[in-house]
């Protein structure tokens, strides 16, 4: 018998349609970290890359880092090799101060700052950071990957070009140092110092300075020393008076060493070649300021979503507005000048290395100069701080919030 079913029965509801569930993971593979702001090595390994492909860039780079110093050093070399009476040695303290304070510290810091000028607009500029941000990466793991990979150029070549320099200034320095045009043996004691003017009277007597009169007749290069004071000795043909003939060897000995012990702190200042503490500090001063220049050329450069107007910017504080700020004293505005990065790094330059603009510590001084307006390391070290983490906000803020 055939059963109907009443027609205003409800039909049985379908079962639910079990939910998918998704395919797990291969076994062994990488966990995702597309959303982590902590760049991976592959993130940082791309932007390496894409900075050194630059050709123009790293011709730059390597130009100003090793190439001036090199060619200027290989010069000097070749000059003195063939021509030593008409050209001094090729190292020395001098050339030292004046390629790592004059060349290395001022275009090291341009140098870097266009690398890092470029690293933070070469997205915008080449239409690659829509790609980018459609990977799903974080924007700030994108930001800070530049920050290794930039250092990781620019870094090295300052120290390629700095143990470049540091090799040519010790193994090509001069045999003695010049003080007060006199040639001397460097590294002299005071009691060294006195033994030398001994043997050397007539030398110390006429050039060296002296605070003082005396009445000597000594031959000197235009005739007998009349007398012997500040203003230098006054040159005649006739003996002194009091004086019948020439002074007696031991008065002029006695001289001699008094004259140096009056120099001897000036004397005492003066190296032959740099030591090996100075080249230490100095090395890490000017990666110190390399540093500075790439972190703030690019979070400015990210910031202005550009590279040019970064780096002329960059050029003017540098140049321009450095030199003038760290010397000036301008009422009421002394704080401000001391916010400069300019001034905090010239502040921690090592004894003996002349700042650009503003001076520098003796050989045998300490940090910093007279002339500098006056901040102490603390201050300097906050304010160098504050430059490297705050430009690095700005950057990675700015790429935060820019639209795809």
């Amino acid at each position: 018998m055939t059963t109907v079913p009443d027609v205003g029965a409800a039909a049985p509801s379908p079962s639910p349609m079990p939910t998918p569930t998704p395919f797990p993971a291969p076994v062994g593979s990488p966990p995702d970290h597309r959303g982590s702001w902590i760049p991976t090595g592959g993130m940082i390994a791309t932007r390496f890359m894409e900075l050194r492909k630059r050709r123009g860039l790293m011709i730059a780079l390597i130009l100003v880092n090793v190439g001036i110093p090199t060619i200027f050093l290989a010069i000097r070399l070749l000059l003195h090799a063939f021509a030593p009476k008409s050209y001094g040695p090729a190292g020395g303290y001098n050339i030292y101060t004046g390629l790592t304070a004059g060349v290395m510290y001022i275009f090291g810091f341009i140098v870097a700052a266009t690398l890092g000028a470029t690293a933070g607009s070469i997205d915008l500029t080449e239409g690659m950071f829509r790609h980018l941000v459609v990977t799903g990466r974080s924007r700030l793991a994108l930001y800070l990957a530049r920050i290794p990979a930039g250092l990781g150029i620019v870094l090295p070549l300052v120290a390629i070009g700095f143990t470049i320099v540091c090799a040519v200034c010790v193994f090509a320095a001069p045999a003695t140092i010049n003080f007060d045009g006199a040639n001397l043996p460097a590294g002299l004691s005071l009691a060294g110092l006195e033994s030398w003017a001994g043997d050397h009277a007539n030398t110390v007597i006429c050039d060296f300075n002296y605070n003082g009169s005396i009445n000597v007749n000594v031959p000197c290069a235009n005739g007998p020393v009349v007398q012997r004071g500040p203003g230098g000795p006054v040159i005649s043909g006739t003996p002194p008076s009091g004086a019948v003939g020439q002074t007696p060897p031991a008065v002029l000995k006695a001289l001699a060493a008094q004259i140096a012990a009056q120099d001897y702190s000036s004397y005492h200042s003066i190296f032959r070649y740099p030591s090996d503490s100075l080249m230490i500090q100095t090395g890490l001063w000017i990666e110190l300021e390399a540093t500075i220049g790439f972190i703030v050329g690019l979070g400015l450069a990210s910031l202005l979503g550009q590279r040019t107007v970064a780096v002329i910017l960059l050029i003017v504080l540098e140049i321009v507005l450095t030199p003038i700020l760290s010397r000036a004293r301008i009422p009421h505005m002394s704080n401000l000048q001391r916010s400069v990065v300019g001034l905090a790094t010239a502040h921690l330059a090592p004894g003996g290395i002349p700042v650009f603009g503003g001076g520098g510590g003796g050989p045998g001084g300490g940090h910093g100069s007279p002339q500098l307006l006056p901040e102490s390391t603390t201050v300097a070290v906050c304010v160098i701080v504050a430059w490297l983490v705050g430009w690095t906000i700005f950057g990675a803020w700015r790429m935060m919030t820019r639209d795809a």
